[in-house]
């Protein structure tokens, strides 16, 4: 029951300082699995200034779809992603579901200040406070998507053809014996992680931008892309 829920799991429910009331955060929690952990999860990191984007795997049982569709209903800021994919691990579906989550939360009314993204079984060493105050002292308009050139041992990421299969029920990626061409509009390539808080304006660049655009494209076969889209674009110039 939404009257009763946010009160018995002892939901934080207004602002705790003018600090956060002023600086929304915007989150992507990408679940599949294990709904208690989940509601653990958005109930450490829930303030009713910030806002989240739940993408919900669409392989996931019914009923678990549903009971994670009742409890985000209890909350105005809270929802589920408008477009879900068949998450296969370390496939291009992974990146997709972020970028969907992504264009749904420019197009809220909530002028969030930075996202950050989250799996299901990741869990909060900070509070909301003091993960703003780590943003504003040392990354205050900056993304947070640290990396390096990409190493020899990872060159084959990006160098042949991936696919994602499905077999006797099990998703996964797997080489095509087929080349890559190089990255468009000459990029160099950098490795990091598939995590990050970006800005706004950086998640807005990203979305639009035609060197956005076209290293997506080019991503779409590449093994496990989030470990390379979001650092690759933060080198650009400018």
């Amino acid at each position: 029951s939404c009257s009763t829920l946010p009160k018995t799991l002892h939901f934080i429910t207004r602002p705790l300082s003018e600090e956060e009331k002023n600086f929304s955060l915007a989150y992507i929690i990408t679940i599949h699995k294990e709904l208690e952990m989940f509601v653990r999860l958005l109930r450490a990191i829930y303030m009713p200034q910030n806002i989240y984007c739940i993408h919900v795997d669409e392989k996931s049982p019914r009923d678990y779809k549903a009971a994670v569709q009742n409890i985000v209903s209890c909350f105005e800021n809270v929802f589920i992603s408008s477009k879900r994919e068949h998450v296969v691990y370390a496939g291009f579906s992974r990146l997709q579901a972020d970028i969907n989550c992504m264009r749904d939360l420019v197009n809220s009314k909530v002028q969030w200040n930075y996202v950050i993204n989250l799996c299901g079984q990741d869990y909060p060493l900070k509070t909301n406070k003091e993960i703003i105050q780590y943003i504003k002292s040392k990354w205050n308009g900056k993304n947070i998507t640290p990396g390096i050139v990409q190493p020899l041992h990872v060159k084959h990421r990006t160098e042949v053809s991936y696919r994602e299969y499905l077999h006797s029920g099990v998703p996964y990626v797997y080489p095509a014996k087929i080349r890559k061409s190089q990255p468009p509009h000459n990029l160099t390539i950098y490795f990091g992680s598939a995590y990050y808080i970006l800005t706004k304006d950086f998640v807005e660049f990203t979305l639009r931008d035609a060197r956005a655009r076209a290293l997506l494209e080019w991503s779409r076969d590449t093994y496990s892309p989030d470990e390379h889209y979001w650092v690759t674009l933060n080198r650009l110039p400018g």
